[in-house]
């Protein structure tokens, strides 16, 4: 146990009566469990707001910013003495909540971030309501939405990460997780490498966030991952797949392929449209007067929903008649009067989601009205390239690779990432629209790029690009995958020169074997990748401990195996890898996918022996 000597620390800070000094380190020592002189930062605010010293939540977390706290977090007793004597002699300001816009802080004290207060207070609102009685994290809910607390309960990773899996179910295999009221700073990294690589692999941009950014509680840059995790999943519902009756959306001549490539946000727009169109309703093409919003919930549900609001001449109360409306559908969420008036647009978007996911208005259709909807083989290897365009931090996001890559821009930012210089932006036409001549001038650009760099392209024009041909299209960005893995192997190899898919293969087993296992496999397309269990072995391998092998089965069914490629993914992630496949994409031995798991593992280790 560490002894403090409170004669010392009255010397220290005498401003403080020695009295004071003697009990302040007493209740330091209540909340030290473990007798090491220290208590974890994440819990410094609860432990002041229990000594009683009368400031509010974000007071007190204002002023613990001002205070040199070490590098693992942990606060010792004469950090915590300082703290209480600033806060005595008034504080820092802390950020206002009930201000629309709120200015904090970057890691760099110099530099502020503006920041929407209603979104924060509707996205705590969100994760108060779907993480409810949550087996690890139940205990922290509700969160006060009127405060800055939601990015303290983000530091450790592990809310995050359970609002990825309310997004999009199964995303992350909550066996890796470390999920014990205290935890190591080491554990809260592997939780929060698993949040931001799983962030990425749901279609998250989160280029300029790191494991420290959320450890910090840096709010602007977590406020908006929480955002886009949020988004992800209400928008992930809006699919003809899930939702055959979208198919009367289409508009006249519009085939059914150019209505599947639109982005789901342009569908829900069409949809709102839709219904509007459908009441006759032409009046106005914005939504802070409430007039549409009236009129979508009276078609949605005539019964529960009257046109009332329109009556209302005051916007604010027509705006809370509105959301009394939704609430009559289950759909109150994420708009308050205020909001709504000022037509935040993440919040829209959240509203109109929502209540599409719940009621889509949409008659059903009839068997012989059903669309056959085009094989989606290949799908898996667009998303899988789409979210790897997206980790270069090209602009804009990709969607849908097909349609986002025709006018060459996408492809030729890639380029310009991973060989910087390569392209000569004077020879590229980027002010939008950008009619058919010249998109296929910036492709034809792309491709002879490509062919530079020795790229397979036989018989491949611009014009396919811009066609928007899947197989040509994945094929270009696959050896743009493909080289930027290669890359990657080189500035960490001693050798510096390229690395050949056997010699990947070579690896992979060596490092099998490395772990003390023994499967191997032959090649990428070897049909031991199926039981999932010799990629858990790469891992072992890559990072001994990180596989607890109690949770790895044989795989010899479909269930087990999928498990353990579930299993792996997260694992990977953990240790801090950047995986976009699927556990369906391990099993059914998809090899330039599991090619892509594998490169994502080498750069790992070797990076960890650099």
């Amino acid at each position: 146990m560490v002894v403090i000597n409170s004669a010392l620390l009255a010397k220290k800070f005498p401003q403080l009566p020695v009295n004071d000094v003697d009990s302040l380190v007493n209740q330091f020592r209540r909340f030290d469990i473990d007798g090491r002189g220290q208590i974890d930062q994440k819990d410094l605010v609860k432990v002041i707001q229990e000594i009683g010293e009368g400031q509010s939540y974000d007071q007190i977390r204002a002023t613990i910013k001002t205070v040199d706290i070490n590098a693992t977090g942990k606060v010792e007793v004469d950090e915590f003495l300082e703290i209480v004597s600033k806060l005595r002699e008034g504080g820092a300001n802390a950020p206002t909540s009930g201000k629309k816009v709120i200015q904090v802080k970057g890691a760099n004290q110099n530099i502020t971030h503006s920041m929407n207060d209603d979104e924060r207070s509707e996205f705590t609102a969100h994760i108060n309501s779907v993480l409810a009685g949550d087996a690890h994290i139940g205990d922290r809910i509700p969160i006060p939405t009127h405060t800055m607390q939601i990015f303290d309960e983000c530091r450790d990773g592990l809310l995050l990460c359970k609002l990825i899996n309310d997004s999009v179910p199964d995303t992350i295999d909550e066996r890796v997780l470390n999920v014990k009221s205290k935890l190591s700073n080491f554990q809260i990294v592997e939780n929060n490498n698993v949040a931001i690589n799983s962030a990425k692999a749901i279609g998250c941009s989160v280029v300029n966030i790191g494991s420290q950014d959320i450890m910090d509680g840096r709010e602007h840059l977590i406020l908006g991952l929480i955002w886009q995790i949020i988004k992800a999943g209400l928008l992930s519902k809006i699919d003809i797949r899930l939702h055959p009756e979208l198919y009367r959306l289409l508009e006249e001549d519009e085939s059914l392929e150019a209505f599947l490539r639109l982005p789901p946000e342009q569908i829900l727009l069409r949809w709102f449209n839709y219904h509007l169109k459908a009441a006759g309703w032409h009046r106005t093409s914005d939504v802070k007067d409430g007039e549409n919003y009236t009129i979508l919930l009276n078609q949605l549900a005539p019964d529960l929903c009257s046109k009332a609001p329109l009556r209302e001449n005051d916007l604010h109360a027509r705006a809370e008649q509105i959301l009394q409306n939704a609430e009559k559908l289950n759909c109150r969420k994420y708009l308050s009067p205020q909001s709504l008036v000022a037509g935040n647009p993440k919040l829209n978007l959240a509203f109109v989601a929502n209540l599409f996911n719940n009621h889509p208005g949409l008659d059903p259709l009839e068997e012989v009205e059903r669309p056959e909807l085009p094989d989606t083989e290949g799908d898996r290897e667009a998303r899988v390239f789409a979210l790897w365009l997206n980790s270069l931090d090209v602009d804009p996001f990709v969607n849908n690779l097909y349609t986002d890559l025709q006018d060459g821009l996408i492809l030729l930012q890639a380029f310009d990432k991973m060989h910087p210089g390569i392209v000569d932006w004077k020879r590229v036409t980027r002010k939008q629209p950008l009619n058919r001549f010249k998109q296929v001038e910036n492709t034809n650009y792309a491709i002879m790029i490509g062919q530079h760099l020795r790229y397979t392209l036989v018989n491949m024009q611009g014009a396919d690009i811009v066609d928007g041909s899947p197989t040509l299209t994945l094929g270009i960005v696959w050896q743009m995958m493909r080289e930027n893995i290669t890359q990657t192997m080189k500035k960490l190899s001693k050798s510096g020169r390229d690395i050949t898919d056997m010699e990947m293969i070579r690896w992979a087993n060596d490092t099998v074997q490395r772990g003390g296992k023994t499967s191997r496999v032959g090649s990428f397309k070897d049909p031991s990748f199926k039981t999932g269990v010799f990629v858990c072995d790469v891992l072992n391998g890559v990072r001994p401990g990180s596989v607890d092998y109690a949770m790895v089965s044989r795989g010899t069914n479909l269930e087990d195996a999928k498990l353990n490629a579930k299993y792996a993914i997260s694992v990977a992630r953990k240790i801090g890898a950047v995986i976009f496949v699927l556990p369906e994409d391990i099993i059914e031995c998809r090899a330039k996918l599991i090619l892509t798991f594998i490169g994502s593992l080498m750069a790992i280790d070797s990076a960890g022996k650099v």
